[in-house]
């Protein structure tokens, strides 16, 4: 028996990127993945890959920041595979640019996708999490919420920073539900997104673990790790996966 067996997951921003990998590590694992993503043809395309791990996989489109859109996928999973046992809030967006040169709009959809789409899963789908007295919530955080970050826009660490308290509020509340929120917070991942930041590699040689960037598979491991039963008693917890870059 696999350790996820069975298990219906929902993963944000899975068309690519660590979403993408921790979709296939929960797959490996025996769990049910349901990807979403706002990028549609890219979202076919993993959906293809996942499938030739596991064929019972499916996916949706999904704007993390409409509240409206996230009702329509929880009902349509729970009615399709009877119920939701994990939500990997992976989906994010950044740009890179001076804090005096952010336009309040761009600051705006920032905190809409980073943090109102973790908002947004949590109030349309704990409901479910609740009626079966059961559920895992991982949040993806990041090393700039915890230490700001000026290689990448203040908007998205301080977005950073409010999904760890955000996590720590929603596990406090879910707890008596025997429901359990945890983030995972990686530092120098080497994805596409690593690659949109400029001057980043000057950072590599600072990582006590190897000098050099991890790999999403790291990531997806920490994830599928706090999704399993061996994760049972550990919630609000926020999972640094950054090579020792940080130690807190």
């Amino acid at each position: 028996m696999k350790p996820l067996e069975g298990k219906v997951a929902i993963i944000t921003g899975a068309a690519q990127g660590m979403g993408l990998e921790t979709s296939l590590e929960l797959a490996r694992r025996g769990a049910i993945s349901v990807l979403t993503d706002i990028q549609a043809e890219k979202l076919e395309q993993a959906l293809e890959t996942i499938r030739a791990i596991d064929n019972r996989s499916t996916s949706f489109s999904l704007d993390v920041s409409k509240k409206e859109e996230w009702a329509e996928v929880v009902e349509s999973v729970r009615n399709r595979y009877g119920a939701i046992d994990i939500i990997v809030n992976n989906a994010a967006i950044f740009t890179v640019k001076p804090f005096e040169e952010i336009p309040e709009a761009e600051w705006d959809r920032v905190f809409a996708v980073n943090v109102k789409g973790v908002l947004f899963s949590c109030q349309t789908a704990a409901p479910v999490m609740r009626q079966q007295k059961s559920g895992r919530v991982i949040n993806m955080a990041s090393q700039a919420g915890k230490t700001g970050g000026l290689l990448v826009g203040a908007h998205y660490s301080v977005s950073k920073a409010a999904v760890i308290c955000l996590t720590k509020t929603l596990a406090a509340a879910l707890a008596p539900d025997n429901i359990t929120v945890n983030a995972v917070a990686p530092g120098i991942i080497n994805t596409d997104f690593l690659h949109g930041v400029p001057g980043i590699a000057s950072m590599f040689g600072r990582i006590p673990l190897g000098k050099k960037p991890g790999e999403a598979s790291d990531v997806a491991k920490a994830v599928a790790f706090l999704a399993s039963e061996d994760a049972r008693y550990i919630t609000g917890e926020i999972l640094d996966v950054n090579g020792g870059l940080l130690m807190d």
